[in-house]
């Protein structure tokens, strides 16, 4: 259950994190994984990990903000292999703040890759997969699409953003052999959540981890494979009745919370 042989899977963002994990999984499960990185050194990093375990993969370079570079990319992609199985629309970014101190370039930087990026990709996406009779989306969102986070005010816009497109791209398309799901993932403990503490409080880097941890219903942060391990569920052939959906993934957070 749950392979990917013989897919071609794209994984934005794929050089850390999550994001890394469902490049790697993905790979472990049979699938020919794209990494799709801005970052070429972690990207690099994926794909050498990758190529270790005896999987498939290639690393492209590319900003997901800008369309022409996705544009390529993708079609890339679909003159070498032909077709384009699985999308995961994962590269992204986070911010501190409220709206009074969002900056508007923290706001403009974050919309054009949260936002424009995923939009990027998914007009790409559903272009090949239509091309090739299908495919499957998998877009990551996260609790702050549906609940309040404080000082997350930018970062909340965006998320929302991407939990209406994956539905409206649900709708669209239903009908002709294209899935398009979302998670909405809590507090995962990422290079991220260890780069932030460092640099808002450090010497207290543990009292706070612990703080943040117990801020999740079940006592703990996400782990990144947990994240993936849900990632392939929705992107595989046994989750082909589910489409238009949001999952949640949070320790609770969102309804225990509430």
């Amino acid at each position: 259950m749950f392979k990917l042989d013989n897919k071609i899977a794209i994984v934005t963002g794929g050089g850390s994190g999550i994001r890394k994990a469902i490049a790697l999984l993905f790979a472990r499960q049979g699938a020919k994984v794209y990494v799709l990185e801005v970052n070429e050194e972690a990207g690099n990093d994926t794909l050498t990990e990758i190529q270790k375990e005896g999987g498939k993969g290639s690393l492209i370079s590319c900003n997901v903000a800008d369309q022409k570079a996705v544009k390529s990319a993708f079609e890339g992609i679909y003159q070498n292999d032909g077709k384009i199985d699985v999308l995961v629309n994962n590269a992204g970014i986070a911010h501190v703040g409220n709206v009074l101190n969002t900056s508007e370039d923290d706001f403009d930087k974050l919309y054009q890759v949260n936002v424009k990026g995923v939009y990027n990709c998914l007009q790409a996406g559903v272009y090949f997969m239509l091309k090739a009779g299908g495919g499957v989306i998998l877009n990551m969102a996260s609790v702050a699409s549906v609940v309040a986070v404080k000082d997350r005010f930018a970062y909340s816009m965006t998320k929302g953003a991407v939990l209406t497109m994956t539905m409206s791209v649900a709708k669209d398309f239903v009908d002709q052999n294209i899935r398009c799901n979302c998670i909405a993932p809590g507090r995962v403990h990422t290079p991220f959540v260890d780069g932030f503490l460092a640099r808002n409080y450090p010497g207290q880097e543990q009292i706070m981890f612990e703080k943040l941890s117990k801020s999740q219903p079940i006592g703990r942060m996400g782990k990144s494979e947990e994240i993936a391990s849900l990632a392939l569920f929705l992107c595989s052939d046994e989750a082909g009745f589910i489409t238009g959906s949001n999952y949640p993934i949070d320790g609770g957070f969102i309804t225990l919370n509430a």
